[in-house]
């Protein structure tokens, strides 16, 4: 059933949704009938809501397809995956505000660290400070000019991440990305995947060559891997589909490029998952969807890291009676994807979920883990349907047909 299906029974009330994020929640045992990470961590607060709830599994894009963050972030909200599917870059531009116009190319980048062979030593150049990156960019601007491209941006996002947006020129996403995804091979060339693109394409092969010249002396981030391709797309929002006024309270950039595109507010600039909780109960009064976005839980996944991702996932329920005592007519807890420690990326698996409202029945699943979530009453389901049942369980839904 397609998702727009559901905007024609949307009704408005006053109830209050939660979406409480734990970026890459899923994970894998490290030994074979272990425990994953959410399994080992202790969390009395979210086994407690889980017991009183109803969980399940989400597949963000489809069985078997490891997603990116961004079509799992708009599956999470509602949005067809595969249809709003759009380059890394855009999200990014649009959560660093950067001014959107038609016609410029967006790239999300990594500055990463080549070893003496030219191989890929560390992708993310040892999760390079954000005040480094800053004068990274500032000397890339200043010293990298194309041939074909009338101006060049570099843009600090966070740590290791960076953004770079072409301007001037015809310019096509349809361009193959410089990153390999993996560590001990070089850089790829871009490759146009489309004969349109073929201008395109060879200005990125300039502008790779151009940074590399540029960081040839620095010890750590002497190269930039360049994905996400995207030009500027507009989408419906969230206040005209689903009659919700939305706050997004996120430190990322990216993630706040998905709420702005689709509409969101943005809560103050957060540093914490303390201030993101505090932020929450100091807009509480104002909104009726809010989405928090953790980080941390994704992170030390991707650094491979189980011990950490489990305290991260601890911190989180530790903070959980704060939210509780807002009292939310539903409450959703759950991943935009799975980033199991044992495979240090991103992985296919589904995403457990629970969700806690009055109208809630009962399960089997008494704890929240991948296993309870097996005998859950969400049962697996794809992750875009997530935001209807959120909005059924609020009362924001009118009966279909006579």
């Amino acid at each position: 059933m397609d998702t727009e299906f559901i905007e024609r029974l949307v009704i408005q009330n006053d109830k209050k949704i939660i979406f409480l994020i734990m970026d890459g929640l899923g994970g894998l045992p490290q030994e074979t009938g272990g425990k994953t990470e959410l399994e080992t961590a202790v969390t009395p607060n979210l086994d407690s809501l889980a017991a009183s709830g109803t969980c399940g599994l989400l597949d963000p894009v489809g069985c078997g397809i490891t997603p990116g963050s961004g079509p799992a972030h708009f599956a999470l909200f509602g949005y067809d995956p595969v249809k709003y599917n759009v380059g890394r870059g855009l999200l990014s531009a649009a959560g660093l505000d950067f001014p959107l116009v038609q016609g410029d190319l967006y790239m999300r980048a990594n500055f990463a660290t080549l070893n003496k062979f030219g191989h890929i030593a560390d992708r993310r150049a040892g999760r390079l400070e954000t005040e480094k990156n800053k004068l990274l960019c500032i000397k890339l601007k200043a010293n990298v000019h194309l041939q074909a491209v009338k101006e060049v941006f570099f843009v600090t996002e966070k740590e290791h991440r960076a953004l770079v947006v072409l301007r001037g020129g015809k310019l096509s996403e349809q361009i193959s990305e410089t990153d390999p995804q993996r560590t001990g091979e070089p850089p790829l060339d871009a490759k146009a995947l489309i004969p349109e693109a073929e201008n395109t394409a060879a200005a990125v092969r300039e502008l790779s060559d151009k940074i590399r010249e540029v960081l040839a002396k620095e010890e750590k981030a002497n190269v930039m891997l360049l994905r996400g391709y995207s030009g500027f797309h507009s989408f419906p929002s969230m206040a005209g589909r689903f009659g919700l006024k939305p706050l997004a309270i996120a430190s990322y950039p990216m993630y706040k490029g998905v709420a702005r595109l689709l509409g969101m507010s943005l809560a103050p600039e957060t540093s914490t998952i303390e201030d993101e909780i505090q932020a929450l109960v100091a807009n509480y009064a104002n909104y009726d969807f809010f989405y928090i976005h953790i980080k941390a839980t994704d992170s030390r996944g991707e650094d491979g890291n189980f011990a950490e991702k489990v305290k991260a996932i601890e911190k989180v329920d530790s903070l959980m009676p704060e939210i509780f005592a807002l009292k939310p007519d539903v409450l959703v807890v759950t991943g935009d994807h799975s980033t199991p420690a044992v495979m240090a990326g991103h992985s296919f698996h589904p995403v457990p979920v629970l969700l806690a409202a009055k109208t809630c029945r009962p399960d089997a699943a008494t704890t929240f883990g991948e296993s309870a979530c097996l005998m859950g009453g969400l049962g697996r389901i794809p992750m875009k349907y997530l935001m209807r049942v959120a909005l059924a369980h609020a009362g924001k839904l009118q009966k279909f047909g006579a």
